[in-house]
């Protein structure tokens, strides 16, 4: 071949390799955290919360009905997320990541007060980096990457730089913004823009991803946005709080001004992001994920009330009812979602992991395995063929509507909870629920079904092997005297030292979930 001959070749290889990059598909992928069901407009549940931008988003794409977080705590379903493992396998069960002590394998519990059932397990306090991450599969498929936002799976070397991401802005490890999300805040590499008082942390951080955007816009790229929004503290712009105030109804379980104004900076950010997709011309070539890390928060309290209302749904974060782990979410896809349709198919948060691959055409590891499943099938408008999603939550933090550590399973209408060891002799107790005709959990169908509760044991039996969990044992030192079962599902608070036993010095206070 002469010398144009080799020019023509090399020239329709450059060519062909521009078009393979222009046709492969941008992932954006914004998790917000603590947000409920019930907090967005997509469900037709609060008049209170305005979420404009979120709804933009769904007009595009597919709403799911029945989307979970793997569990009703963020840092586990942020793992599960990420490696498209059930918290069960991953051991990382608590959202603990960001305390000093490194704990890389689960282990059986080995003490508890003799109020307890059980033993809890003790989870690991970093996603380990031998996982093979979402981040470092695009990345091998020539995606540029970048984190934004929270973290919270632990600090180098676990953070997102040693996790597949090329960026990671504000590179901070903790449970929650810096001290605030207004302005100023305390990060230590991250500071507002000069000549912008009272700057919120979502606007900053938006701003920020939109120039990562600019900059890598002519490569297709994975930006991981994973909000601060609308996790404690409780504070927002000070013009957004008295703007909802206006509106507030005393009479309604969603009245918090507070936290109506920091849902609606959430909103703005969604809003920044897909303006820009759209200046950029790249809405047309980029997948954009919308959804929670669990259920909205029941427990705190801000302007006299809770944070949020998850109702219709019971409970809220930090429990295994519907509140907890049902979360909103909202999918753009292009070629594949129709434009304002809804899905009522199960999906849970390990099925993301796998849907982008193969969505994308991209092979997993060899000998890489997932908890979840490919939803592209439901994306498209089917069904998938799935019979259960699993839920594992072996801990019993003190919230309104707690329960014994447990496990749940999914399929189709029904719902099953096992709390370990819960029942009598150290057996397990059941809670059965039909959720098309008891969406609040409020009917206990365990007595009356008792096949369908063997079913779908077994099930969870299954899984648990499956995933080798480390699960609760028996509590030797149980002692049914101090057990007191009409204290369950009822919120535990610290009670307040008398002054005269005060330390002289305050202990550090425990992580907030």
């Amino acid at each position: 071949m002469n010398d144009r001959g080799w020019i023509s070749s090399l020239c329709l290889w450059a060519c062909a390799a521009c078009a393979a990059a222009d046709t492969k598909l941008n992932v954006l992928f914004i998790l917000a955290d603590d947000l409920g069901w019930a907090d967005t407009t997509l469900y037709g549940h609060t008049s209170f919360y305005r979420t404009p931008n979120v709804e933009r988003l769904a007009r595009r794409g597919m709403v799911f009905t029945q989307a979970y977080s793997a569990s009703p705590l963020c840092s586990p379903t942020r793992a599960a997320i990420l490696t498209g493992q059930s918290p069960a396998r991953l051991g990382l069960t608590t959202p603990n990541c960001h305390l000093p002590q490194v704990t890389l394998t689960a282990t059986p519990g080995t003490k508890a007060p003799p109020d307890k059932k059980t033993l809890q397990p003790n989870p690991v306090s970093r996603l380990k980096t031998e996982y093979r991450t979402l981040a470092e599969s695009l990345k091998e498929a020539g995606y540029a990457t970048a984190h934004f936002g929270k973290w919270h799976l632990g600090p180098a070397p676990y953070s997102p730089l040693e996790q597949g991401f090329d960026t990671d802005i504000p590179h901070w490890p903790g449970p929650g913004p810096a001290g605030s999300f207004v302005a100023p805040w305390k990060f230590p590499d991250f500071d507002p823009d000069p000549g912008v008082p009272d700057q919120h942390i979502e606007d900053r951080m938006a701003r920020e991803a939109v120039a990562w955007l600019e900059r890598n816009k002519g490569r297709p790229f994975f930006l991981n946005y994973w909000m601060f929004s609308v996790h404690a503290p409780f504070n927002a712009k000070r013009e957004l709080i008295e703007k909802h105030r206006a509106r507030a109804d005393p009479q309604s379980p969603q009245r918090s001004p507070t936290y109506a104004a920091m849902v609606e900076s959430m909103d703005d950010a969604v809003g920044t992001l897909l303006d820009a997709l759209d200046r950029l011309g790249l809405a047309e070539r980029t997948i954009v994920v919308f959804t929670s890390d669990n259920g909205g928060n029941m427990y705190d309290t801000v302007d006299g009330t809770t944070p949020t209302s998850n109702a219709p749904l019971r409970g809220g974060k930090a429990t295994m009812f519907e509140g907890g782990t049902r979360v909103p979410c909202a999918v753009v896809w292009p070629g594949v979602t129709q434009a304002g349709s809804r899905s009522g198919a199960i999906i849970q948060s390990e099925d993301y992991y796998p849907t982008l691959l193969e969505g994308l055409g991209l092979p997993a590891a060899p000998g890489q395995r997932f908890d979840g499943v490919s939803a592209l099938a439901a994306l498209r408008g089917g069904a998938l063929a799935r019979q259960t999603v699993f839920q594992y939550f072996p801990h019993d933090p003190g919230v309104p509507d707690w329960l014994p550590p447990s496990v749940s399973a999914h399929s189709g209408d029904w719902k099953l909870i096992r709390l370990f060891h819960g029942g009598e002799g150290g057996a397990h107790r059941h809670l059965l629920f039909n959720l098309k005709d008891d969406l609040g959990e409020q009917h206990n169908l365990a007595a009356q079904q008792p096949e369908r509760v063997r079913e779908l044991d077994a099930r969870i039996e299954a899984f648990l092997r499956d995933t080798q969990a480390v699960v609760p044992l028996p509590n030797p030192a149980f002692d049914p005297a101090k057990y007191r079962p009409e204290d369950e599902g009822k919120q535990k608070r610290p009670q307040a030292k008398p002054a005269a036993q005060a330390p002289a010095k305050a202990a550090k206070a425990a992580p907030r979930p």
